[in-house]
């Protein structure tokens, strides 16, 4: 990870960009008083008072800021950020990180933040100093059931896979199963994959069968790594579908599974495998269909 100095440069660069030059003159003359008087007051009423210069319009950035963020923080993706959520993150990271004074502070601002307050700090964390003592806020704030809160965690962050013990990255991941969030967007999640997760996952789908209704195609992701016969019984029920979403969701599974775990299934879906082979379809085709057509 870059110094604060170097993430603060990247994040002034892209917002001169995003933002007029009044909103700019604003944040820098705060980020400049905040750093100088470590004054809580001033943190407080900046961070707040953002949202009267800053929008919450998308970041646009090329393709060499885009990378010019992974080198400086790997998985920071800002492309999915707002200006407005850019901007307060240039202010928390100008508070002076002392540590008892930086999490004074932060710690009020998570008490006392709106939603898109929120949204900010908690995609902040892979960017904040002290990360290893944010654990259990992180996985506090993915109680909620706000999605713009929750997506800020879970979606196009880094924070979750690089820190959550197992079993609190695998609630965050059910919860966005339960809540219809686009899994693709899940940092590593296929590194952590785990049987356990993969059971809950199973126990989850038949869940939704017993009520009559159908399972989001993204969930079988997570049981593919661990394909055995009971899943392979699960992945026939949805390779019966008529959807053709549904359709491709297990046919992933099965194609990516173990070594010819699913050979015998898939063979009777040709057309498919040479989708899968050529790029066509992609866990990610599939989550943005579902997010589009489904949700």
């Amino acid at each position: 990870m870059a110094s604060t100095q170097d993430i603060r440069a990247f994040l002034s660069g892209i917002l001169s960009k995003n933002a007029a030059e009044k909103s700019m003159l604003w944040l820098l003359q705060k980020s400049e008083k905040i750093q100088s008087t470590g004054s809580q007051t001033a943190f407080f009423l900046a961070f707040s008072q953002a949202s009267r210069f800053f929008d919450k319009g998308m970041l646009v950035l090329d393709e060499t800021e885009k990378k010019e963020a992974h080198q400086l923080v790997e998985g920071y993706e800002p492309e999915f950020w707002n200006v407005l959520q850019t901007a307060r993150t240039y202010l928390l990271l100008s508070f002076p990180q002392e540590k008892e004074a930086w999490f004074a502070a932060v710690n009020q601002l998570f008490e006392t933040a709106d939603m898109h307050e929120h949204q900010a700090l908690f995609a902040a964390l892979p960017l904040m100093p002290f990360q290893e003592d944010l654990i259990d806020r992180a996985i506090d704030g993915c109680r909620t059931n706000v999605a713009l809160i929750f997506d800020a965690i879970a979606l196009n962050n880094p924070y979750p896979a690089k820190y959550f013990p197992e079993a609190n990255w695998n609630q965050m991941v059910l919860k966005a199963v339960f809540m219809q969030r686009p899994l693709y967007r899940i940092q590593s999640q296929d590194a952590r994959s785990n049987p356990a997760l993969a059971e809950i996952a199973r126990d989850f789908a038949h869940e939704r069968w017993a009520a009559g209704r159908n399972v989001m195609p993204e969930l079988w992701r997570l049981v593919s790594p661990f394909l055995n016969e009971k899943y392979l019984q699960d992945l026939q029920k949805v390779m019966s579908s008529k959807d053709e979403l549904e359709l491709a969701g297990g046919a992933l599974a099965l194609f990516n599974g173990p070594s010819g775990t699913g050979k015998t299934v898939l063979g009777k879906f040709p057309t498919l495998v040479s989708q899968i082979e050529s790029g066509t379809i992609t866990w990610e085709t599939v989550g943005k269909e579902y997010q589009k057509t489904r949700v």
